[in-house]
């Protein structure tokens, strides 16, 4: 471990500024109708996600980011976006990052989406993109277990072991986007997407998307 990866750590650690506890991903709406209700539910859902949805996605781009023109990058992360509730979603949590990491480090970082922000930031770290991507979908599953701990609800237990069991996929997820092409992406509606738009006409909401 070096302070470079401390660093990082801190950048997506619950207490750093990004307002991600605003944001469900959709997974508030998939509870409410009942289509995670459990462990098992919730380790499908969150597998899918990160395989086919927002967990790959933003886990190529992170990559392409860490040492490619964040600015062209940044285009393409906005047009791949499903609906208007997950560009806002992306668009928020990174601007609230690069604008704090700014503040920290002294470096102008532009307003960006999510991954291209972190790409752009962590590319000053020097880091394997496998450590940084890692390190990112850990923080991002880790952030709808939390969620689905408080209103599954799930006991403490179950959402750890639910984390504890995706950690093989992060792990080769992470692998495997730090050397993708980018021709790799594409669109995906996932459940996940579908819902986060759904959730816009959700009378009773807590988070954002």
């Amino acid at each position: 471990m070096t302070p470079a990866h401390l660093t990082l750590v801190q950048w997506l650690s619950p207490t750093f500024p990004t307002g991600a506890f605003a944001y469900s991903h959709g997974l508030e709406h998939e509870i409410a109708t009942g289509a995670v209700h459990d462990t098992n539910r919730l380790e499908q859902w969150l597998t899918n996600i990160l395989r086919f949805g927002a967990g790959w996605q933003d886990a190529v781009l992170l990559a392409h980011a860490l040492t490619g023109d964040c600015e062209v990058l940044d285009d393409l992360a906005r047009a791949l976006q499903p609906c208007a509730e997950r560009l806002q979603e992306g668009l928020e949590q990174g601007s609230a990052l690069a604008r704090t990491v700014a503040a920290i480090t002294g470096r102008p970082l532009p307003r960006r989406t999510l991954p291209i922000a972190l790409g752009e930031a962590a590319s000053a770290l020097d880091l394997p993109a496998k450590d940084v991507i890692a390190l990112y979908l850990q923080g991002f599953a880790g952030n709808l277990v939390t969620i689905a701990i408080r209103h599954v609800p799930l006991g403490q237990t179950e959402g750890q072991a639910t984390l504890h069991h995706l950690a093989p996929l992060i792990h080769t997820l992470a692998n495997d986007a730090a050397t993708a092409p980018l021709d790799t992406l594409g669109t995906c509606a996932l459940a996940g997407d579908l819902a986060a738009l759904r959730h816009a006409t959700q009378e009773i909401r807590i988070f954002r998307t």
